[in-house]
């Protein structure tokens, strides 16, 4: 049965596996687990408690009023170390807490220990987004060197986390901006650690710092490291996990091993979905295993799963390179009963695959139903097309190229300027390599040749030395070959 009879059967309906963003950290108490250190600030002095209690008064009875205003009496009074101590008297109103904290960061920098307090209050009132930043801009600060400040703002992070929040979720964000940022190592410092407590970062914080990993083979072997690990101190990976960890393999070409852990995947208690299935048809694409994907698609077909567009134009793709331009046509046709619509990479491949077949009024078809799809062709689409028009209709769609602000690449040019010559259209040939020289872009060491040739025998002699010490220039000839060119 061929690939046309394969998609065709297809199920129109799509259940794939998404799992809604949730919080998975949980603490295992056992015996191996650490506490949560007890919170035990500094104890303010007579006058500090004083001026405490006179900021807390004033900011709770005033609170409609700027604080900017009610606090100027306290200005010259106030130290970064009286910031603690109000915040332990207003941690139960967080609106106060971040417009005390946002008046008292004006004044000076506040310091690590107060910082995390704050995220804690953040998290443990649902304001995720806040406690994200806050980490954020702090990681952010000019000439920070997070490899001495990082241990230092985990520990402090700890000692406050039982009397100020006690939600480990905060550990979770943590993990992520360190993950965002680049900082893997440190992510993976703060995972190991944060075991010690029996608090373990969720599958959606671990799957992104699987998705950061280098995409080589140290990348990918560390991947698969982490991928048997951290099920062993309780991480559940889900098939986007899986996913993840394929399209690694698939990316190096080591496909086969990508196959394996996807039929892994429901042994591990994970259904694949039609990412699992895209991205190791893609590889079998890639690698040109035209039995396997078929086999892989007619399995798709068994489960109920819908192709996406990735599904669709790896196999297009794949059939264009093996010359089957007319079984690629048949697939993106299913593909748009299927109402999956092609995007400009599809488009293309088909147009260059007929081009190269020679079938190039089918390649113009498929550019008028690109247009008529509102699809934008780019360079590559109308490049690939003007190699095999003839040059009338080439130097159209040169010229509608540039209407629409496409520029050709150095080989298109060199390809079009050389066909207008052997078809004797000098006049053209000349205005294209004239404004490929506007446009910056080198010709290659034929087209100066021909070009110098061309104005010798006219006898301009200004633009054949012009020419000449051009290329020199841009090392298409040696000085010492100048008479001889």
């Amino acid at each position: 049965m061929g690939l046309f009879q394969f998609i065709s059967k297809l199920a129109s309906s799509s259940n794939p596996n998404s799992s809604l963003f949730f919080f998975r950290a949980c603490l295992i108490h056992n015996l191996s687990s650490r506490p949560f250190p007890d919170y035990s600030p500094k104890k303010p002095t007579i006058r500090d408690s004083e001026l405490t209690n006179q900021i807390t008064t004033t900011i709770k009875q005033r609170r409609s009023e700027p604080l900017r205003r009610v606090l100027k009496p306290y200005e010259s009074k106030f130290k970064p170390h009286n910031l603690i101590w109000v915040l332990i008297n207003i941690k139960k109103d967080y609106k106060l807490v971040l417009d005390f904290f946002d008046w008292a960061c004006l004044r000076k920098n506040p310091s690590i220990e107060s910082l995390c307090i704050v995220i804690q209050i953040a998290v443990a009132s649902r304001d995720l987004k806040t406690a994200r930043r806050l980490i954020w801009d702090f990681l952010m600060k000019p000439n920070l060197d997070v490899s001495v400040v990082f241990a230092h703002f985990v520990e402090r992070l700890i000692y406050v986390y039982k009397d100020w929040g006690s939600n480990p979720f905060v550990f979770d964000i943590l993990f992520q901006v360190l993950v965002e940022f680049g900082l893997l190592d440190e992510a993976r410092k703060l995972f190991d650690k944060m075991l010690n407590y029996g608090v373990i970062m969720s599958v959606d914080s671990c799957n992104l710092f699987l998705s950061r990993l280098p995409k080589n083979d140290v990348g990918v072997e560390m991947a698969l490291k982490i991928f048997s690990e951290f099920p062993e101190v309780g991480v559940c990976w889900n098939t986007a996990s899986h996913n993840i960890v394929i399209h690694s393999l698939c990316r190096l070409g080591k496909v086969k091993e990508a196959h394996q852990l996807f039929i892994q995947m429901e042994l591990r208690g994970c259904v694949p979905d039609v990412i699992s299935y895209s991205t190791v048809i893609n590889g079998y694409c890639q690698a040109g295993e035209f039995q396997t994907v078929l086999k892989l698609v007619e399995e798709m077909q068994t489960k109920g799963l819908k192709p996406n567009p990735n599904t669709f134009n790896s196999i297009i793709i794949l059939l264009c390179k093996s010359g089957k331009v007319v079984d690629a046509e048949m697939v993106l046709r299913e593909m748009l009963r299927q109402g999956v619509l092609p995007d400009n990479v599809v488009y293309t491949t088909l147009i260059g695959g007929f081009c190269k077949a020679g079938s190039v009024s089918a390649a113009y078809n498929l550019l008028e139903e690109m247009q008529n799809s509102k699809i934008i062709p780019d360079f590559v689409t109308y490049t690939a097309i003007i190699s095999a028009r003839n040059m009338k209709e080439a130097w159209f769609l040169h010229r509608e190229m540039a209407e629409k602000g496409y520029r050709l690449t150095v080989s298109s040019y060199n390809a079009l300027i050389k066909g207008f010559f052997k078809r004797k259209k000098f006049l053209e040939a000349r205005k294209l390599f004239e404004e490929m020289r506007r446009e910056g872009l080198v010709a290659d060491r034929e087209l100066y040749n021909i070009f110098v040739d061309m104005n010798y025998s006219e006898g301009n002699m200004d633009i054949t030395l012009e020419l000449c010490d051009e290329a020199i220039e841009k090392c298409l000839i040696d000085k010492s070959n100048k008479g001889n060119t």
